[in-house]
């Protein structure tokens, strides 16, 4: 512990950055897939529910049930439980339906974009380190995506989170309140991928000043150069 007195303070950031990209067939069936702790993909998703004490866990469900309902509007309540027979963790929703107690589905019951959903606001809601988002937008209707600048951005203002995403999709970066400067480009090269603050490639820099919607500025600068070509596919 002395050793490394000098620069624990940057081995404790590094430890606090979690990485998601939650997989729904993990979830919905870990039996089949090897199990890895605290695994970015999901596998052991359930165990981390689990694992959270009692209190916390029901609070961050209760919420994420709340926010849940905006996406899906049949649902009316989010649960944790455990079943009898193996003690297996289990979450479950009771749907709106044509009986008066509703229908309750567990999460193998779940629609894909349901359980990412669900996963990226745990993942927000679990932690104070940066959270890095892959596609944050997949199975997610349009709608619901250009909202998540929003969400984010209220977390941060709340627990100080940084939240990084990358993203193809035109519709996470339709939010007014997203700048030019918290943009970053990836481009391929000969040398890898280069990283550009959007702010630095004058082009967009000038579509977007000139009143052009941020994605229509800064996504063709990514474009691969001969995209067309995938058309001549099976010639």
């Amino acid at each position: 512990m002395n050793v490394n007195r000098d620069f624990r303070e940057l081995a404790e950031f590094f430890q606090s950055i979690r990485y998601l990209h939650l997989v729904p067939q993990l979830v919905r069936e870990p039996d089949r897939y090897l199990i890895r702790a605290v695994d970015p993909f999901g596998s052991d998703f359930l165990e981390q529910v689990a694992r959270t004490t009692e209190r916390t866990r029901d609070a961050r469900l209760r919420k994420i049930g709340e926010a849940l309902k905006v996406a899906v509007p049949q649902l009316l309540e989010l649960q944790f439980f455990r079943d009898e027979v193996k003690g297996t963790p289990h979450l479950r929703g009771r749907y709106e339906h044509w009986r008066p107690q509703g229908a309750w589905q567990t999460e193998e019951q779940f629609s894909d974009g349901t359980l990412r959903l669900l996963g990226l606001l745990w993942s927000v809601l679990d932690g104070t380190g940066p959270l890095l988002l892959e596609e944050p937008e997949l199975s997610l209707h349009p709608d619901v995506v250009r909202y998540l600048p929003q969400l984010f951005a209220a977390m941060q203002r709340r627990t100080g989170r940084q939240v990084v995403c990358s993203s193809h999709a035109a519709d996470l970066l339709r939010d007014e309140g997203i700048g030019l400067d918290e943009v970053l480009l990836l481009r391929p090269s000969a040398e890898g991928t280069r990283v550009e603050a959007a702010t630095d490639v004058a082009q967009a820099k000038a579509l977007v000043e000139g009143g052009v919607p941020l994605p229509d500025a800064v996504l063709p600068q990514t474009r691969p150069p001969r995209a067309q070509q995938l058309t001549l596919f099976g010639d």
